[in-house]
């Protein structure tokens, strides 16, 4: 069976990071082993939280991996609550990776156009970093744009899916890393995902329904690592992501009262 590690968060509520993951994972018939980074009451895009930060523990659990010898297929990182816990994965990372593992980055910091509070310079600069070691990244447009330095000019509309896919070249040629660039609103009724392999720019089209829900991100992800793992290749395995999510949506919006912070009901479609 093939083993992923996740390290990320886990939320009580709000379907997201590892809440999100382990069912996606688990659904492909691999395991999903997580390194919890933090604990949240409720994720994050709620009014209020509670949370328990993971980092003082993270390296003792490393350390129990290594006695167990523990090998995976890919790796897979989040949010990063605290700016310390880059080096404890980056460390991981160096314990764990071989030539064959697959190191998939999210590098969550920002959407529609504004960073997540609590980002500062520090905690940027740690994840651009971290970034820049992965096999594939999923940023959002906004987050690509803070990857490359760049304003968050023309993220939406006719001149964005141009601007992503700039960026995109840009950054594989500095660090050749591929890309899966989220939630590129092209239009009032359509949103793209573009990927980038280093040779070819190709873009999936869905259509825009609702406002935007917490933990798509994670789910893309997690679909994305696990589609590349039973070998399809970057551009089908983004497709598949896009439209297993796109259908998750459809379903959640045929409820009466939505809480877009709850996430998407992805359930049905395991």
């Amino acid at each position: 069976m093939k083993k992923i590690a996740v390290i990320n968060d886990i939320s009580g509520f709000g379907k997201c990071s590892l809440t999100a993951a382990i069912p996606i994972i688990s659904s492909h018939k691999m395991q999903c082993c997580p390194l919890v980074s933090g604990v949240f009451s409720n994720q994050t895009g709620y009014d209020s939280f509670k949370y328990a930060d993971m980092t003082e523990h993270m390296q003792g659990f490393i350390e129990e991996w290594k006695k167990l010898g523990a090998n995976f297929d890919a790796i897979i990182t989040g949010f990063i609550s605290n700016p310390k816990q880059v080096k404890i994965i980056n460390d991981f990372i160096g314990c764990f990776k071989k030539e064959e593992t697959l190191l998939v980055v999210d590098p969550v910091m920002a959407d529609d156009g504004e960073t997540y509070k609590g980002f500062n310079k520090e905690k940027i600069d740690a994840v651009c970093s971290l970034a820049k070691k992965a096999d594939i990244i999923t940023p959002n447009i906004s987050e690509l744009c803070i990857l490359e330095n760049e304003s968050f000019d023309d993220i939406k509309g006719e001149k964005a899916l141009p601007k992503a896919e700039r960026l995109a070249k840009c950054f594989y040629e500095k660090n050749k890393v591929k890309l899966v660039i989220t939630g590129i609103e092209i239009s009032e009724k359509e949103i793209a995902t573009a990927a980038f392999d280093g040779k070819s720019f190709q873009i999936t089209i869905n259509e825009k329904i609702g406002k935007s829900f917490s933990g798509t991100g994670d789910i893309l992800c997690a679909t994305l690592t696990c589609e590349l793992l039973e070998g399809r290749d970057l551009f089908a395995s983004t497709e598949y992501a896009c439209n297993f999510i796109n259908k998750a949506i459809r379903k959640t919006t045929e409820k009466e009262h939505i809480n877009y912070a709850d996430g998407i009901d992805f359930e049905y479609f395991l």
